[in-house]
Order: structure tokens, then C-alpha cells, then sequence
């Protein structure tokens, strides 16, 4: 008597099924093939579920979009190097690169988004909220290490710093060029937190006039 044949079993990605587990899928189909790629049957086989369950979680493509947004927003927030409670120049923004190379996708996502919102304006506000929680959290984060008032310029620019950092390391993959990087934007914050006191124009310099 010979052994009955295996059965074949169509191999699933062991992610998960819940609602955030769906939402982490759709971040990935975006990161590989952008939001025009974001449909219920892309996420349901990234996940390894049923297309109807994402249906079911959603109900329209609209409100998968949405929510994916809300979510990456949570998610690079909590995840975020301007979150880490700096007390010094030296110490900001320190897990950056690690954030790169762990959650690459997550990035990935939101430069896609970026992209896509020239296209659909109504995405415009959901990017809108993402950055004003990123401009924010880097006020936080140089009001810690500054003194006085962090204006709302200075801290757009040293998040643009960041940020484009953060793209080039995506592209390019260059992890040491991201710290060498963030090793001058620490000494030009160093600098600030540390502003060199006006030279002496008291009467000594005076004195040796007469």
C-alpha cells in the first residue's frame, strides 16, 4: 500500500489578521509599488487573508487609504529619532539611521504619499497633519537642547535636514554618510545651544590709545 500523496497548501505570510496587521500590509504594497498599486486584493495576498476580511475591515478603498495614513502617522511618530528625549546636541536625533534600516517601508510610504497628493489634492490633508506632528515633535525635541523659544523656521529646517537624510539613505543605502551628516547638524546645534560671548570693547582696549 503506498502513502497517500501530501496535500499542497497554498503558503501564507505569517503577519497576522487583525485590523493593524492589514494596515501594516498596506503600507508594504505602497512602499513597493505606490498608492495606485493599494487595492483590497494586493492587501488581502500581502497579508495572507481572504479579500472579502479586508473588505470587511474597510468596506471602501477611500477608507483603506485613510486609515493607512493614520496609521503610518502613529507609527513614524512613536518610532520617530525626534521622540527620543535628547538632553544635548550630541544626543539628537541619534536613532535615526536604525529607524532607516528597521522600518524602511514605513518611509517608503510616506514619500509615496507625498508624491500621490500632487495628483489627488484631498490627500493633501492627511500629509498636512503627518508633517505639523513632525514639525512638532522636532520643537519639542530642540526646545530641550536650546535655550529660549525654538522658532517655528528653525525647527522646519532642521526637520528638512532630517528628512532629506532620510531619503538619501533609502536610495542610496549610505549609512555612514547619513552620520557623518548628522554629526555637523549636532555641532551647528551644539553652536547655537552655546552661543560665543561678544568680545570685550570695555575701556583696556581703550587705555592703550593714550
Amino acid at each position: 500500500m503506498t502513502d497517500p500523496k501530501p496535500t499542497t497548501r497554498k503558503r501564507v505570510k505569517n503577519y497576522g489578521t487583525g485590523r493593524t496587521a492589514l494596515l501594516e500590509a498596506a503600507v508594504r504594497v505602497v512602499a513597493r509599488g505606490g498608492l495606485r498599486n493599494l487595492t483590497y486584493r494586493a492587501v488581502a495576498e500581502e497579508a495572507g487573508v481572504t479579500h472579502g476580511l479586508v473588505v470587511h475591515h474597510f468596506g471602501s478603498r477611500d477608507a483603506l487609504i485613510e486609515e493607512a495614513v493614520a496609521h503610518a502617522i502613529r507609527s513614524s511618530i512613536s518610532s520617530s529619532a525626534l521622540e527620543a528625549g535628547a538632553d544635548g546636541p550630541a544626543e539628537f536625533a541619534t536613532g535615526l539611521v536604525d529607524m532607516v534600516e528597521a522600518g524602511p517601508e514605513l518611509q517608503v510610504f510616506q514619500y509615496e504619499l507625498m508624491l500621490e497628493a500632487r495628483r489627488r489634492p484631498e490627500l493633501l490633508a492627511h500629509l498636512r497633519g503627518l508633517y505639523e506632528e513632525y514639525f512638532e515633535a522636532s520643537r519639542r525635541e530642540l526646545g530641550r537642547i536650546l535655550p529660549g523659544p525654538v522658532s517655528p523656521g528653525l525647527s522646519r529646517l532642521v526637520f528638512a535636514a532630517l528628512e532629506g537624510l532620510v531619503l538619501h539613505q533609502l536610495v542610496f543605502g549610505e549609512r555612514a554618510a547619513t552620520e557623518d551628516a548628522l554629526a555637523e547638524l549636532r555641532a551647528l546645534l551644539a553652536g547655537l545651544a552655546s552661543p560665543v560671548a561678544p568680545a570685550d570693547s570695555g575701556s583696556d582696549s581703550g587705555s592703550d590709545l593714550r
